[in-house]
């Protein structure tokens, strides 16, 4: 027999806990401060624009300020809509105290048995004056939602606006994580890793050494692309089939 279980597709279930829920969409790629570097060079980093895409960010539905005066109490935050809403208090709200400012994502989620969320700020998405804070929840059986969490670094007053994204969700295995066992080994001990890194360091002091000297081809070139593209240098291996350099995860559909 089929096992069904294995080979049924894998969802995300989403169950919002309000009639207009925040819009929850697939992680976005740009950030503001990327963007404003010269040829937007950050976006060659491979790295970075998987983190920003590996997940789905849930959207302010309006914007607001809050305030943090320094002191220990709730009311030491004041939290300000741009423009007047009923619903203010169900969607952020100083709860925990402390320049603790807390978000609700106003939805109950629930992942296939084994899989967990981790609950954060988008990657990469700056914001000068408060630090998200990273929750890790087992939606495999809560039967209850959880809140996002904003902790001030400092007193003074911060802005998310309208669309903006102040939580991002990531799924996650994590039990399996506890049956890794770290293991610190010599490069030397394993000769094919070793040849492919010295391959790489040498073709990447040649290419910086020509593009320092002003050498019209790494001009050219402005850049080295092994990572992005899946290849290591002198042909002494190839990536994986399982090489990404670009997310695409799935938007929400009404099940």
């Amino acid at each position: 027999m089929v096992d069904t279980v294995q080979t049924r597709p894998l969802e995300l279930e989403c169950y919002p806990m309000t009639a207009r829920p925040p819009d929850l969409v697939p992680g976005r790629q740009s950030r503001n401060w990327m963007d404003a570097f010269i040829s937007r060079h950050p976006y060659r980093c491979l790295p970075l624009n998987m983190a920003n895409t590996t997940g789905w960010e849930i959207l302010c539905p309006f914007g607001f300020s809050a305030e943090w005066n320094g002191g220990p109490r709730q009311e030491d935050i004041v939290i300000t809509p741009d423009r007047p809403q009923h619903d203010l208090a169900h969607f952020v709200t100083s709860h925990f105290s402390r320049g603790v400012l807390t978000m609700h994502p106003q939805y109950l989620f629930r992942t296939p048995p084994g899989w967990g969320m981790m609950c954060s700020g988008s990657p990469n998405h700056l914001k000068d004056g408060i630090q998200p804070l990273v929750g890790l929840i087992e939606t495999d059986w809560l039967p209850f939602p959880f809140t996002m969490n904003w902790i001030f670094t400092r007193p003074g007053r911060i802005t998310f606006e309208k669309g903006e994204p102040f939580c991002f969700i990531n799924l996650i295995e994590h039990k399996k994580v506890e049956q890794f066992q770290p293991v610190i080994r010599t490069l030397e001990s394993n000769p094919v890793m070793k040849g492919q890194f010295e391959a790489w360091n040498r073709a990447r002091t040649d290419f910086n050494q020509r593009l320092a000297g002003g050498d019209p081809d790494a001009a050219k070139e402005a850049w080295q692309r092994y990572y992005f593209k899946g290849e290591v240098p002198e042909d002494l291996g190839a990536a994986p089939p399982t090489h990404s350099n670009k997310r695409r995860l799935k938007s929400p559909r009404v099940g």
